[in-house]
C-alpha cells in the first residue's frame, strides 16, 4: 500500500516554454490518472501565455515556477529540481516530461514504476523511430546523436533525446552543478551517468509525433551542432597531439635520415622521441580537458604510459614494415597507419586509462 502511495507522489516536472493547448490535455490527463505532485516551469513564455499557467496552477494544482526571460530546457530542469530536493527531502526521485504531449501519463507512469525498481539508476523513457509516422528530422538528430554517443562515449542508448527521464534524488544533486542551460544538458546528463558509474534503465514507451512535432523547440541542426560541439575537446587533443607528432616525426626523420644504430633504424628511433613528446601534451590535455577525469595521476599515467609505449610500437613496427615494401616519403606511410591507431588508442583511453571509480 505505501509503495502505491509513493508512486503517485513522485514529482513530475515539465519545463514549458510558449506552450499551446496540449499542455492543459496532459496536465488534465496527469491528475485523473493520479499524479499528486506536478511541477511546471514557464521558461521565460511572457504574457501571451500567462492564462495557460494560471489555469494549471488554478485548475490542476500544479506548482509553476517562473522564469522572467527564456534560459532554456536545462535552467528550467535545474530550477525544478532545487525546488523539489527542498522541498521533498525524502523523495525517491523525479519524472521529467515535455510539455508538448508527446508523453502520455502511462508512459510516465511506466518510468516511475521504474525509477522505484531502480533507485540508484537514470530512467529513460525511450521511443521507437522506425516507421513513417517518425518525422524525419527527429529520427535523424536521434540516430546520428546516438551513433556519435557510443562511439565518442561508450554510452549505448536507443533515444539520447528523450525528454522522459526518471533522475534519482541522489543525481539531481549532481546535476545542478553539471553545465548545459539548453537541450545540451541532456546530453551532458547522460555523459554524467558514465562519469558517476551510474547505470541506464530504458523504458519502451509510445512513440507520438502530433502534427509532426512542428511545436517542438529543438533545432535538429542547431541544438545538434550545440551537443556535437560537446565532443569538439575530444578531436581537438587527437588531431593536435597528431599535428605535434607528425612534425616532429619529419624533422627527426630530416636529420637522423643518415644515421644508424644497429638494427635500430632511423624511422623507429624519430618515431620514439616525437611520441614521447606528443603522448605528453596528449595525456595532459586528455586528463585534465577532454575526459576530465577525477583518477589521480599515479593511476592514469602509468596505464596512459603503458598505451602510448605499445601504440608506439607498432607505430613504428607497422611504418618501417610497409616503408621498406612501398617506399616513398615516410610520412605518407605513417599518416594511415596513426589513423587506424588513434581510433583504437580513443576506446583504450575512454574504458581504461582514464576511468575512475565514484561515489553514486
Amino acid at each position: 500500500m505505501e509503495q502505491e502511495t509513493a508512486r503517485w507522489r513522485v514529482p513530475i516536472i515539465i519545463p514549458s516554454y510558449e506552450p499551446d493547448e496540449k499542455l492543459s490535455g496532459l496536465l488534465k490527463k496527469l491528475r485523473k490518472k493520479g499524479f499528486q505532485n506536478i511541477i511546471l516551469v514557464d521558461d521565460g513564455s511572457g504574457e501571451k501565455y500567462a492564462n495557460l499557467f494560471a489555469e494549471a496552477e488554478e485548475v490542476y494544482g500544479c506548482k509553476v515556477l517562473h522564469h522572467a526571460i527564456n534560459r532554456g530546457k536545462g535552467c528550467a530542469l535545474k530550477t525544478a529540481f532545487d525546488y523539489c530536493l527542498q522541498k521533498w527531502e525524502e523523495m525517491p526521485g523525479v519524472i521529467t516530461a515535455d510539455s508538448d504531449g508527446q508523453h502520455s501519463p502511462e508512459c510516465i507512469l511506466a518510468c516511475v514504476d521504474a525509477m522505484l525498481a531502480n533507485p540508484n539508476a537514470l530512467v529513460l523513457g525511450c521511443r521507437c523511430f522506425e516507421g513513417e509516422d517518425v518525422p524525419a528530422r527527429s529520427e535523424f538528430g536521434n540516430k546520428c546523436t546516438r551513433i556519435v554517443m557510443k562511439y565518442l562515449t561508450g554510452i549505448t542508448v536507443s533515444d539520447t533525446q528523450t525528454g522522459l527521464r526518471g533522475i534519482p534524488a541522489n543525481f539531481m544533486e549532481r546535476l545542478l552543478t553539471v553545465n548545459g542551460e539548453r537541450f545540451e544538458f541532456e546530453t551532458n546528463m547522460l555523459l554524467e551517468t558514465k562519469k558517476r558509474g551510474i547505470p541506464i534503465v530504458e523504458v519502451p514507451i509510445q512513440t507520438i509525433y502530433i502534427e509532426e512535432n512542428k511545436t517542438s523547440h529543438f533545432n535538429p541542426i542547431r541544438d545538434s551542432l550545440k551537443i556535437y560541439m560537446i565532443f569538439g575537446k575530444f578531436l581537438f587533443s587527437s588531431l593536435s597531439s597528431c599535428i605535434i607528432d607528425l612534425v616532429l616525426f619529419s624533422m627527426f626523420c630530416f636529420f637522423m635520415r643518415d644515421m644508424q644504430w644497429g638494427d635500430l633504424t632511423y624511422i623507429m628511433l624519430a618515431t620514439v622521441l616525437a611520441r614521447i613528446l606528443s603522448a605528453l601534451y596528449n595525456y595532459l590535455i586528455n586528463l585534465k580537458i577532454v575526459f576530465q577525469s577525477e583518477s589521480s595521476v599515479k593511476t592514469s599515467l602509468p596505464r596512459y604510459a603503458l598505451l602510448a609505449v605499445v601504440q608506439m610500437l607498432l607505430s613504428g613496427f607497422l611504418v618501417d614494415r610497409l616503408h621498406s615494401v612501398f617506399g616513398g616519403v615516410e610520412v605518407l606511410t605513417k599518416i594511415p597507419v596513426d589513423v587506424l591507431l588513434f581510433f583504437l588508442s580513443f576506446v583504450i583511453q575512454r574504458e581504461f586509462v582514464y576511468t575512475q571509480k565514484c561515489e553514486k
